[in-house]
């Protein structure tokens, strides 16, 4: 059943977590999502300074690349996934237009790629089936 949940419930619950924990208001997730947890010097010698919403981003980036690669199974569970997928974007899109603490670019890219998650996994089982009935006939 695991298998069918989509991964990307993982960033979506920790923001939801931050807005929880620190309160609901817009400006304390924006500063929030742009504090520094890393900073990097680099060869140049400047400083690659890491904030929240950036990790969070990149973390969601490699969690769609293995839902992406998930959405290539041909299996009923795939099905599930791609409407519990679905779900989680309304859920974000009603969050992000409705609470100001996700008013915030984080959370924006975040329920994109959330977005491309449902779109690509419903045109890769599309495509799949297709296929699948070429091959049959």
């Amino acid at each position: 059943m695991f298998a069918a949940l989509p991964l990307l419930i993982l960033p979506v619950l920790f923001y939801n977590f931050m807005a929880l924990a620190y309160g609901f208001g817009a400006t304390d997730a924006g500063v929030r999502m742009s504090a520094q947890v890393l900073s990097v010097p680099m060869a140049s010698g400047g400083r690659w300074s890491v904030g929240m919403g950036d990790a969070v981003i990149f973390l969601s980036l490699v969690i769609l690349f293995i839902e992406l690669l998930k959405s290539t199974t041909s299996r009923r569970i795939a099905i599930i996934n791609h409407s519990l997928s679905m779900v989680l974007f309304i859920a974000c899109l009603i969050e992000f237009l409705l609470f100001r603490a996700f008013a915030t670019s984080a959370f924006f890219l975040l329920t994109s790629m959330v977005l491309l998650d449902v779109l690509a996994g419903f045109i890769v089982t599309i495509v799949a089936s297709r296929r699948e009935i070429d091959l049959i006939n």
